[in-house]
């Protein structure tokens, strides 16, 4: 092979006739002439040694050829004898070359020889200063410039039959290390792994070379270059040739501080660093894949855009991060992919991205490369939410199934429709059921295994902004169900995802969910809580959601929940505390509110924890810091007060503690009262349905309850369907029952009624703020008699930051109460009935107060004034100073 000059090579730092051009030191002229002197001199006597040197060579290596092929033919003779062959050292190694076909030829590495001072003469250094020439070895023919000077060095650039094995296998952490084009001793080494490929030739500028084929679809190729150039590959398969970039070329996309902070759990935006994400990298336009893999002894991409063959897109292993990284050029949005993961016993396993931020259609499973273009158009709102904290302001939730509220409807579809009907009820909120990926849509999205993916049923993620950005344009806020504690067994997703327990626990006791057949996250690793931390942060900044209502809240705070004896084991402290959880929960909340303005967190806790919307660094009389959440909900007030309702009003009396007993720790927490999906399936019946009598007074006591709810201390959330009293459990298959509100049904009117009611109320609450101001201070509410059992009466003041009154009135008899006196304060002149659950538009029996009420100096319930009201029967009445 041809020696090359210092500076010559397919981009020389000047013109080669510059270089010729330049007369030597005249020191090295006189050195140069003693030298040609005293070659002369020796000439003959050194070409008689070469000649006779030459002759020796050649016998040799006749005689080394025919030992090789006696050899060979030895080797093959003695295949059946697999044992002998296996006890002699290192034909183990041997064998597997063989099996899988070995380079057709390897080149010996040749140690560099130094050159004496006399060698290094400027006439050899001119005569090595020589343009390109034809040059033919056994890796083809290829125009190739000199090499580098001084050094006669040839670099086998075939893999070894180590790394060869492991990139075979799938267990490579450094492919990069391997493949691509290296700078060696004598050149530029290129290596590259396509399976299935014919040929594979490197192209660069002016520069052609076909690599040669060492089996496997191994090849590679040793150029005379000084530095690695800017290349491409020309790869032949059958039938066609692509031109590619070598994705093994490219640096590492991910920093020392992305790195740094996925290896401490604290990467905030884990969604932008892990997943696949379309970009440029290095001028090149492409797809990075990351994914966090611990225990994994190899990781390769598998997708659409290789025919699902992972082979040939190993990953590199990114330090002791556990993330592995693989940028792919040339292929972008649309494309599906997964991981191929080769276990710690060797075994693979196929698994959907954990931060793919848009999947197949279920029951398909790959995730799919995305990025956003959206444009939001919800500044206004975003700005107007941050101005008063949710417990201080008008806040009426209506939950929603999106799959089921318009059954085949597409998240732009719903958004069509949605955001009017909302809005036209006077709910201030949307809570949608979780909108994450699920395999299983009778789940209704509670056992996740997209958590960065809105589910691809409704349509893509930029759909799913449309939908919110629309909510928000009509001036309705959006909460959704976020579910951190647990998540599905599917083998395709996050249960022993490496091979391993990793984002579950590694004792099985506490791993395994008693109740749902899922598994528990581990709250105790830190890579775990960033996950889940991030996610939260992901909707709430990728797709403004305003709140997160968080799922199964109890399950995680209790070592014991659902456990028997001996199927738990006690925290450090002897306690049954989840002290992971009750970490996790606080960095979540602290870190929500902390990056997003205007954000409420929502938790379904069943149990009496002390704190759960009480700032984290305040602790409580138990020890621990608060929770951090913004609201609770309020579990005892729901069972409590739909237990009440469930009794024929004959036997109320003796259940009047059902409805008051809400008011003894109605302050404890920031509390929103959940009417919810839970409590209209299962054979729990409709709201109306669990109503006692026929259907008039079903539909009386609903309306009834509803003014109770709306004047309650609290937020309220009610369920889709609820609003227009459908008699039906809700079913996810169907939906609600529209068809109830068909003009052409004979019994339209019921449903109607109700529903104008449920208007009215979030009308007159929104107007009202002692309904709201005041949700969260003991001085904002006062009894006037919550001790009427007899007549199954309730009367409540609530007073807003001005001490300006509501009176609320609630009969749960079906009776009328003519001139039922009720304590009033003496300085309100007259009061005004502003709502009244029996009026005639509402399907009631119309026992209404259309005049002005003016106290009479009659004191009664401890006040020095009161009124006459009749009441009508079960119904509710509010009334304002006039």
């Amino acid at each position: 092979m041809t020696p090359r000059p210092e500076s010559s090579g397919p981009f020389p730092e000047q013109p080669a006739e510059q270089r010729r051009a330049e007369p030597p030191p005249p020191a090295r002229e006189r050195t140069a002439a003693k030298k040609a002197v005293a070659k002369k001199a020796v000439a003959k006597k050194s070409a008689a040694k070469k000649s006779a040197a030459a002759a020796k060579t050649v016998a040799e290596k006749r005689t080394v050829a025919e030992k090789r092929t006696a050899a060979e033919e030895k080797t093959v003779a003695g295949r059946g004898t697999a044992a002998k062959a296996a006890a002699a050292p290192g034909k183990a190694a041997a064998r597997r070359t063989t099996a899988r076909k070995a380079p057709a030829e390897k080149a010996v590495v040749k140690k560099a020889v130094v050159k004496k001072a006399a060698d290094r003469s400027p006439a050899r250094k001119t005569a090595a200063k020589e343009t390109a020439v034809p040059e033919t070895t056994a890796r083809g023919t290829v125009a190739v410039p000199p090499g580098p000077p001084e050094m006669e060095i040839a670099v086998s650039p075939a893999v070894d039959v180590t790394d060869r094995e492991r990139l075979l296998d799938g267990t490579h952490h450094a492919p990069h290390s391997v493949l691509g084009a290296h700078p060696v001793p004598g050149g530029v080494v290129f290596r590259v792994f396509k399976p299935y490929a014919l040929a594979v030739t490197v192209v660069s500028g002016g520069l052609t070379v076909a690599l040669h084929d060492d089996g496997d679809g191994f090849f590679s190729g040793l150029l005379p270059l000084r530095e690695v150039p800017a290349y491409r590959l020309l790869v032949t398969y059958e039938g066609t040739v692509q031109e590619t970039e070598d994705a093994y070329r490219f640096l590492p996309t991910l920093g020392e501080l992305d790195l740094h902070l996925i290896g401490e759990g604290r990467h905030e935006e884990l969604w932008t660093v892990l997943g696949a994400h379309p970009m440029s990298h290095q001028g090149v336009a492409g797809t990075r894949f990351s994914v966090w893999a611990p225990n994994a002894r190899g990781v390769r991409v598998a997708g659409s855009f290789n025919f699902w063959d992972a082979t040939g897109f190993p990953m590199r292993s990114l330090g002791s991060t556990g993330v592995w990284e693989l940028f792919v050029p040339g292929i972008g949005e649309g494309e599906l992919y997964k991981f191929e993961i080769t276990r710690p016993d060797g075994s693979k396993t196929l698994r959907a991205d954990p931060l793919a931020r848009r999947t197949e259609v279920p029951p398909a499973t790959s995730s799919i490369v995305t990025s956003s273009r959206y444009e939001w158009g919800d500044a206004e709102w975003l700005e107007r939410r941050a101005r008063v904290p949710a417990h201080r302001a008008p806040f009426s939730v209506y939950e929603v199934h999106l799959p089921s509220w318009r059954p085949g409807l597409t998240y732009r579809q719903l958004a069509e429709q949605l955001p009017a009907y909302v809005k036209d009820l006077g709910f201030t909120h949307v809570e949608l059921m979780p909108v994450a990926e699920h395999p299983f849509g009778g789940s209704w999205g509670y056992q996740v295994t997209g958590f960065y993916a809105p589910t691809a049923r409704l349509g893509t993620p930029d759909d799913f902004r449309y939908l919110v950005d629309a909510l928000h344009r009509a001036g309705i806020g959006v909460l959704m169900d976020w579910v951190p504690a647990h998540f599905p067994r599917d083998e395709w997703a996050l249960a022993e995802f490496d091979g391993r327990p990793l984002y579950e626990h590694e004792d099985p006791l506490r791993a395994a969910h008693p109740d749902w057949g899922t598994l528990e996250f581990d709250f105790g690793r830190r890579e775990v809580r960033n996950f889940l931390v991030a996610n939260a942060l992901y909707w709430c900044e990728e797709f403004h959601i305003d709140g997160l209502r968080v799922d199964a809240v109890a399950s995680m705070l209790y070592l014991d929940y659902s456990r028997e004896p001996g199927q738990w084991t006690p925290n450090e402290h002897g306690g049954r505390e989840n002290l992971d959880a009750v970490a996790f929960l606080q960095e979540m909340n602290a870190t929500v509110y902390r990056r997003v303005p205007g954000v409420v967190t929502v938790a379904e806790e069943s149990t009496a924890w002390d704190g759960v919307t009480r700032a984290t660094h305040h602790k409580g009389p138990s020890g621990f810091g608060g929770l951090g959440f913004g609201l609770k909900w309020n579990m005892g007030w729901m069972h409590d007060s739909l237990q009440y309702m469930s009794h024929e009003p004959v036997h109320r009396r003796y259940h009047h503690g059902e409805m008051t007993f809400s008011m003894v720790y109605a302050y404890s927490e920031n509390y929103v009262l959940p009417i919810s999906h839970d409590e209209v399936v299962h054979g729990k019946r409709s709201l109306v349905s669990k109503m006692p009598g026929d259907w008039w007074r079903q539909r009386a006591d609903l309306r009834a309850y509803l003014g109770f709810m709306w004047a309650h201390p609290g937020k309220q959330l009610l369920f889709m369907g609820q609003e227009f009293a459908q008699g039906a459990e809700w079913s996810e298959a169907h939906g609600p029952d529209w068809w109830l509100l068909d003009p052409h049904y004979g019994a339209e009117a019921d449903h109607r009624g109700v529903r104008d009611l449920v208007r009215d109320l979030n009308t007159v609450y929104a107007h009202t703020p002692a309904l709201w101001q005041r949700d969260t201070e003991p001085d904002g509410f006062r009894w006037v008699t919550g001790d009427a059992a007899e007549d199954n009466v309730l009367a409540f003041l609530r007073y807003d930051g001005d001490g300006s009154p509501l009176l609320a009135v609630c009969h749960f008899s079906p009776v009328v109460r003519p001139d039922y006196r009720i304590g009033v304060p003496d300085d309100v002149p007259a009061w005004h009935e502003v709502l009244n659950t029996d009026a005639g538009r509402y399907g009631g029996g119309g026992h209404t107060h259309p005049d002005p009420v003016k106290p009479e100096p009659q004191g009664r319930h401890g006040f020095p004034a009161s009124i006459r009201l009749t009441l009508p029967p079960l119904a509710t009445v509010w009334l304002r100073p006039a």
